[in-house]
This record gives structure tokens, sequence and C-alpha cells, in this order.
């Protein structure tokens, strides 16, 4: 009987996990994730509301700490080391409209790499409280 309660014990406990890693899967791991975030930066640097705040920041950084921080958020095996969002964008003066051409900017990307809408939506909801740190201005 014992047996038998550790071997569901640890099949619940692995279909939770798979469950858990599903976002991250759907966005196609890290690999995935670093191409939607590579399409993204194209994306940014194509808008003229965008473009001022990336085109002479270190984008390779910038790039590195959005997949860490997606992957987070969507719950993947990932650790976020970069600053804090109302420090990272003290100073920038963003406004409304250029936080929310940044949000169309990424949903342009997932779109271009698949990313079913329920995942998407998981990663949207997730970021989106972070607005009252990142809207300045």
């Amino acid at each position: 009987m014992l047996k038998i309660a550790f071997t569901l014990l640890f099949i619940f406990s692995t279909s939770s996990f798979a469950a858990d890693l599903s976002t991250y899967q759907d966005f196609g791991e890290k690999p995935g994730l670093t191409k939607v975030v590579d399409d993204l930066m194209v994306n940014l640097l194509a808008n003229e509301k965008t473009r001022p705040f990336f085109e002479k920041a270190d984008q390779v950084h910038i790039k590195e700490k959005l997949v860490e921080q997606f992957c987070v958020q969507i719950d993947g095996p990932c650790t976020y080391t970069g600053q804090t969002m109302k420090k990272a964008h003290k100073g920038h003066d963003i406004d409304t409209s250029e936080f929310y051409a940044l949000v169309e900017a990424l949903q342009e990307s997932m779109n271009k790499n698949k990313i079913p809408q329920r995942a998407q939506n998981k990663l949207l909801a997730k970021l989106a409280p972070m607005h009252k740190d990142i809207i300045n201005k």
C-alpha cells in the first residue's frame, strides 16, 4: 500500500511539474524564447515610438534579460538576473502609448513564431502589472 501511495505521489508531482512547464514548452523553451525576443527587438527598432529607447542601447544585454524575464514569467527553469522594472526604466520617460507599442511588438513577435494564444495570454497577463513600474511619464 505504501508503494502505491509513493507511486501516486510521484505521478501527481511530475504531472504538475509538466503542467507548469507547458507554457515554457509552448514557447519552444529557451531557443524559442530567444527567437521571440530577437524578433521583438527587430519590431521595436522598426517602430518610431519604441526605436528611440532601443537603438543606442545595449541590445544584446536587453535581449538576454528579456529572455530570462519571460522565461521566469512562464514558469520556465530560469532565473532573472536583471534590475527591477522600476529601476531599469527610471528616467526613460515612457508614456502609455510607447508602452502599448512595445506590447503590440511583442504580440507580433509571438504571432510570427506561432506561439499558441493561451501561452501568449499567460505571458501578457504576468507582464501587465509591470506597467506601473515602466510607464513614468
